[in-house]
C-alpha cells in the first residue's frame, strides 16, 4: 500500500541547557531532534555589565554636577530617574529599529565640565544650558554637519581613537591587583581559565568569581541600600548670555568631541557603520525634550557600547543588538530606582567593577589596534591618534579624543600627500 509524503510534526521544547543556552529542540515525525540555540544569557550579561560599568564609573560625577548647580537630594534623584528612562528608551528604540547594538549614555566628560563650571549658576540657568546644548546637537543632526565630518575620518584613525579611549579601562584590569590581590586576582584567573576552555562564558565566570569573593570578604555593603522611586521634577529654564557662552558652548563641544565622536567611531570600528544624522536627531531631540527634567545629555555610548558590540556579547554580529536591548531594559530599571543609584554604587567594590570592565574590553582593544595599525601607509598617523587620545590631555576645554583625531588627521593628510609626490 502506497503512502503519501511524510508529514512533519514539530514540537518545540524550550529549555535552558547546562551551558546556559536558550535551546529550542524540534522533534520531527521520525523522532529526530533538530536543535537551535540563541546565546541569550551572554547577551543579557553584556547588557548588564555595560550599564553597571556606566553607572559605577560616572554616576557620582552626575551627582556632583547637579549639586554644584544647587539641586536638592530629591531633585538629583529625579535627574537620575529621568536620565535612566531617557537612555533606556533610546537604547531600546534604536537597537530594535536598526537591529544593531546602539547603546546610548550620558556624557561623562560633559558632566565633569559641568561639575566644575556650575558653581554660582542658578538651577534655572543650568536647565537653560541643557536646553541650549541639546538644541545645538539636534541642529547638527538636522543639517548633517556632523555626518559630513564623520565621513572624513579614515577607518584606521577611528579605530586608533577607540583604542586610545579604551586603553585606560584595559589598564584597570590589572592596576587594582596591587591593593586588591584576592578579589582582582581571582577574577583574572577565572577569566583566564574560562577563556581557555569556554571563551564564550569568560565574562560570566569573571563576574561570578568576583561576586563570590567580594561577598565572602565583606566587600559588598548592603546596609544602606534601599529601593526608592523618585519622580523627576519639571524646572522652568532661564537663559542668560553669560551662562550660554561660558558653559553651554564648551559643554556642547565637549559632548560632541568627547562622547558622540567616539560613540560613532566605536560603532564604525566594530562593524556597525550606521547613519549619523538620524541618530543625532533622535538622541538630541529626546535629550532636548527631557532637559527640563534634568537630562543634560543623551549621547552615543563608546566605552560601554564596546561591551555590547564585542563577540563575547554574541558570536553572531547580527544578533548583538540583543545585548544593547538588554542594556536598555537595565537602564529603565536603574531609572525607576534613580534614588538608589548612589547607595547601590557604594555597595559594590569599585576595584572589582573596573577589573570586570577592563577584561570585558580586552578583545575590543586588541581588535581596534589591529585595524589601526594594519595598513603600513597609515600606521604613523594611527599611532599618533592612539597616543594623543590615550594621553587624556584637555586643551581649550576639549578632551583628548577630539585632539587625537585632529593631530592624527593632520599627520594622515601631510604624510599621504608627501608620499604621493
Amino acid at each position: 500500500m502506497s503512502m503519501g509524503p511524510p508529514v512533519v510534526v514539530s514540537i518545540p521544547l524550550v529549555r535552558y541547557n547546562a551551558q546556559c543556552y536558550l535551546s529550542v529542540d524540534v522533534i520531527t515525525h521520525n523522532g529526530v531532534f533538530m536543535r537551535t540555540s540563541t546565546h541569550l544569557f551572554p547577551a543579557v550579561l553584556a547588557g548588564f555589565v555595560a550599564v553597571l560599568v556606566g553607572y559605577a564609573s560616572s554616576a557620582a560625577i552626575i551627582w556632583q554636577a547637579a549639586a554644584a548647580a544647587g539641586a536638592s537630594a530629591q531633585q538629583i534623584a529625579g535627574w537620575m530617574t529621568a536620565l535612566g528612562i531617557g537612555m533606556g528608551l533610546s537604547t531600546l528604540a534604536l537597537s530594535w529599529w536598526y537591529k544593531a547594538p546602539v547603546l546610548t549614555a550620558w556624557s561623562t566628560p560633559g558632566a565633569a565640565l559641568l561639575a566644575t563650571s556650575l558653581h554660582g549658576v542658578t538651577l534655572a540657568e543650568t536647565i537653560g544650558v541643557f536646553i541650549f546644548a541639546n538644541a545645538l546637537i539636534l541642529f547638527c543632526g538636522v543639517t548633517g554637519l556632523f555626518a559630513r565630518l564623520m565621513k572624513l575620518i579614515p577607518h584606521s584613525l577611528a579605530a586608533a581613537m577607540l583604542a586610545g579611549v579604551l586603553l585606560r579601562f584595559g589598564l584597570q584590569a590589572f592596576s587594582h591587583l596591587e591593593g586588591n590581590l584576592l578579589l582582582c586576582g581571582s577574577m583574572l584567573m577565572a577569566w583566564l581559565v574560562a577563556k581557555a576552555f569556554a571563551p564564550r562564558y569568560a565574562m560570566v565566570a569573571t563576574l561570578l568569581a568576583g561576586g563570590m569573593v567580594a561577598w565572602a570578604t565583606g566587600d559588598v555593603v548592603t546596609k544602606n541600600l534601599t529601593l526608592t522611586v523618585v519622580m523627576p521634577e519639571f524646572i522652568a529654564p532661564t537663559f542668560t548670555l553669560t551662562s550660554l557662552v561660558s558653559i553651554g558652548l564648551p559643554f556642547f563641544l565637549v559632548t560632541m568631541a568627547s562622547q558622540n565622536a567616539p560613540g560613532f567611531a566605536t560603532m564604525k570600528a566594530s562593524g556597525f557603520p550606521l547613519p549619523v544624522s538620524p541618530l543625532m536627531i533622535f538622541t538630541g531631540g529626546l535629550a532636548l525634550l527631557l532637559s527640563p527634567f534634568g537630562v543634560y545629555s543623551i549621547c552615543l555610548a563608546a566605552i560601554t557600547a564596546a561591551i555590547c558590540q564585542s563577540p563575547d556579547a554574541h558570536p553572531d554580529a547580527s544578533k548583538r543588538w540583543l545585548a544593547a536591548a538588554a542594556a536598555g531594559v537595565f537602564y529603565l530599571l536603574a531609572g525607576l530606582f534613580g534614588g538608589s543609584i548612589t547607595a547601590l554604587m557604594s555597595a559594590l567594590p569599585l576595584s572589582g567593577v573596573q577589573t570586570l570592565a577592563g577584561l570585558a574590553l580586552l578583545g575590543t582593544i586588541s581588535g581596534s589596534l589591529y585595524q589601526a595599525l594594519h595598513h603600513e601607509a597609515e600606521r604613523d598617523a594611527a599611532i599618533v591618534t592612539f597616543l594623543m587620545t590615550a594621553s587624556g590631555v584637555t586643551l581649550l576645554g576639549i578632551g583628548s579624543a577630539f585632539w587625537g583625531l585632529v593631530l592624527g588627521g593632520l599627520c594622515y593628510t601631510v604624510l599621504l600627500r608627501v608620499r604621493r609626490t
